[in-house]
């Protein structure tokens, strides 16, 4: 029996390797006689680099850079073996698991030290740059990338703004003479996981600010900073990043980066899709089993174990999908190849299912493989 394990990572819990060391330990213990296939996977942000490290010829490359706010720190990217393409993640510099609680700030966070990667991987020849920007700890639209790759962002007394989200609007000019020339001649590939707009409702600082230590009032003035930014790279570069689908990823950075840098932004899911062969590998397994931290209906928009199981049905493979909550209505998931299983037991407090979450993905597991074993059929 050919089994393939592909989580995401249980966020706050374990990582995407973790959970999928876990599972593989409990399919040993009830079909010995099984192969299985561990692939911890990402769809563009945190984790991409460990997937391509465990599944793709190339090195790491470990750069001196600075954290969202300014701290100087050792940071890898991922250089394939043609030396012309790199990943980088962009929590890896300005993430927001690099921070404590109390230094969320976006007004004061910035993707300056995930510039300075980008700078690192074109200093070495590099001319196709992937930039994986889940995890997030800025809202800055990718304006400190801009100023790392030799961009100036200028005020009224033609000094230049302050990093951050905080100082967008005072911004009155954008200056690309001092551009690092490699820019464009290299393709800058934003891999997003969201469809989110820059601005409105469904934007950036509206769903996503809050997260990273905004206040109310500061979501107030993200937005409208943002609306002013963007209004000033439509008349830099004529191009109305408001409306760009997923501009609003990693606090703008991708709508950002598609106005001053003309980056594409491309579906992180698929990038990967198509590195890893996925689709031939789900074809010639008898099951899958993914899983990520929380599985409600968002997650039906695109997420990870959602964008699996599109892939097993098309080839009838049937699917479990692991998760620490399950919170989806029923209704959006009849007649699919798939079961979602919470791993936690019913009334268990947050604060504990998050330090059990490898017994009780054990637990759970067992329980889905001897059921399958008797029957043929997921519960």
């Amino acid at each position: 029996m050919n089994i393939l394990i592909i989580p995401d990572s249980f966020k706050g819990s374990l990582t995407a390797t973790e959970v999928s060391k876990e599972i593989h330990k409990a399919v040993k213990k009830i079909i010995p006689n099984s192969k299985v296939n561990e692939m911890p996977f990402s769809d563009g942000g945190e984790g991409a680099i460990d997937f391509l490290k465990n599944n793709k010829k190339g090195t790491l490359i470990l750069t001196k850079t600075f954290d969202p706010l300014g701290r100087i720190i050792n940071a890898p990217f991922f250089l394939f073996n043609d030396k012309k393409t790199a990943w980088i993640e962009l929590s890896q510099a300005s993430g927001i698991n690099l921070l404590k609680k109390s230094e969320l700030n976006p007004f004061k966070t910035s993707t300056f030290g995930t510039g300075i990667l980008i700078k690192k991987a074109l200093d070495i020849g590099c001319e196709k740059i992937y930039l994986g920007i889940g995890g997030s700890s800025t809202h800055d639209l990718g304006s400190g990338i801009f100023v790392a790759l030799g961009g100036k962002l200028l005020n009224k007394k033609n000094v230049e703004i302050s990093l951050g989200g905080g100082e967008l609007n005072k911004c009155v000019r954008i200056k690309i003479e001092s551009l690092n020339n490699k820019v464009n001649q290299a393709q800058i590939i934003i891999a997003s996981d969201v469809n989110n707009p820059l601005i409105g409702v469904n934007g950036a600082a509206k769903i996503y600010s809050k997260q990273k230590g905004a206040s109310k009032n500061q979501i107030i003035e993200l937005e409208k900073k943002s609306i002013y930014f963007a209004n000033l790279i439509k008349k830099f570069n004529s191009k109305d990043i408001t409306k760009i689908r997923g501009g609003g990823a990693a606090g703008g950075t991708a709508g950002g980066l598609y106005g001053l840098l003309n980056s594409k932004i491309k579906n992180g899911f698929d990038i990967l899709k198509k590195i890893s062969n996925l689709e031939k590998i789900i074809k010639e397994s008898n099951l899958v089993i993914t899983g990520e931290g929380r599985f409600d209906n968002q997650s039906l928009n695109g997420k990870l174990p959602i964008r699996i199981a599109e892939i097993t049905a098309k080839h009838k493979v049937p699917t479990i999908i692991l998760t620490g909550k399950k919170s989806v209505d029923d209704k959006k998931i009849q007649n699919v190849n798939f079961k979602i299983y919470d791993i936690n037991p019913p009334n268990l407090p947050f604060e504990k299912a998050i330090k059990q979450s490898r017994k009780n993905i054990s637990i759970k597991m067992t329980e889905i493989l001897n059921y399958y074993l008797k029957t043929n059929t997921l519960l």
